[in-house]
């Protein structure tokens, strides 16, 4: 069997509007066989129990991908096993996913089956107070991107002033022209699957580019804060989707909604952004710099405007991070209340149990 690989992604982000879902994306209802969905507290085991799952199917030969944790990269919220048609998904809080199809396709496995809950109980007013402190850190958190996010507008709108319209419509031509010149109109449209290559963590700004381009011929689009990259990157994956081609669409970190990435899997295309947030290391077929497109004399108006909007842009995603590592802390010790009382050799023969019915 040929070596297994690995791709990297989040499924879910800390972004302006709050915790933000991609979660109904790891795996299609349609698609699946089975979605594991894990219940139980902080510290009962839920992301080991997953990365073991993720470990043992890649020494059977099966491809996984991974999901992250956007409060702890090092975590994981899931994975996928795309021969098996299987996932397992953290689906407590903030994430919150339950059932769709109950008994069809998803199962919960409840961690708290595990546990000791006098040995819990009595830690019940900390576990109480520090909860109630890890939303209110976040909540600061999510009010600093709130306010980066209205900065990045304000820059986006003064380059959308600058914009050589003519000149954006001829690069977005020929892209176009480039990528789909032999396809004929498709009697369906493609699929869309929505993720985010990227988070802002407590660790920084982390990104998994790099795990899902092997193969690809990769398009850079560099610029400047809001130069416009998305809109010729959202007309790209319309003409895709309408020739018949599914496509992965990855989401801006920070506005979920704004697309940073695209990759058109039956065409090996790949379509980035590159930014001081994140980038890629690969191999770049071209590279299109946005700042090109723009007219040099609203630029030079609005320079010290630019460039004081950068920095107060950095600064407010600086201090969300920050404020996300406070509550990083707080989570860790959330955890240390419940280790002591996870009856971890159980979960142990759980596992088992769990690997023979996947594989």
């Amino acid at each position: 069997m040929s070596e297994a690989k690995t791709r990297h992604f989040f499924a879910g982000g800390n972004t302006s509007l709050g915790f933000f879902s991609y979660y109904g994306n790891i795996i299609a209802q349609e698609e699946a066989d089975k979605i594991f969905i894990l219940k139980g507290g902080p510290g009962v085991g839920k992301s080991t129990f997953i990365k073991r799952i993720g470990e043992k199917a890649l020494e059977k030969g099966y491809d996984v991908e991974y999901f992250h944790c956007s409060s702890d990269p090092d975590s994981l919220d899931g994975i996928q096993i795309p021969a098996r048609k299987v996932a397992l998904i953290d689906g407590t809080a903030p994430h919150i996913v339950d059932p769709k199809t109950p008994g069809a396709v998803d199962e919960i496995l409840n961690f708290g089956d595990f546990w000791n809950e006098g040995g819990i109980r009595a830690h019940k007013d900390e576990i109480i107070s520090t909860n109630k402190e890890i939303s209110s850190v976040f909540a600061r958190s999510y009010a600093y991107l709130k306010a980066a996010a209205a900065i990045y507008e304000s820059s986006s709108a003064i380059y959308s002033g600058a914009v050589h319209s003519a000149m954006e419509n001829e690069l977005t031509a020929t892209l176009l022209s480039s990528l789909f010149g032999g396809f004929a109109g498709a009697a369906e449209n493609g699929k869309q699957r929505s993720l985010f290559a990227s988070a802002l963590t407590p660790d920084g700004a982390c990104n998994y580019l790099d795990s899902l381009l092997a193969g690809y011929q990769v398009y850079e689009f560099t610029g400047g804060l809001g130069t416009g990259e998305h809109r010729v990157l959202e007309k790209i994956k319309l003409a895709a989707l309408e020739r018949g081609c599914d496509i992965e669409a990855f989401y801006c970190a920070l506005s979920p909604y704004k697309i940073d990435h695209l990759l058109i899997p039956a065409l090996q295309a790949a379509f980035i952004t590159s930014n001081p947030y994140h980038s890629a290391k690969a191999i770049k077929h071209r590279t299109i710099d946005m700042r090109e497109y723009l007219k040099p004399e609203t630029q030079t108006r609005y320079e010290e405007d630019l460039s004081q909007n950068y920095e107060e842009f950095d600064r407010c995603i600086s201090l969300a991070l920050a404020t996300m590592k406070r509550a990083k802390i707080l989570h860790d010790y959330l955890e240390a209340l419940y280790i002591p009382n996870i009856r971890f050799e159980e979960i142990d023969l759980f596992f088992e149990k769990t690997m023979r019915r996947i594989l």
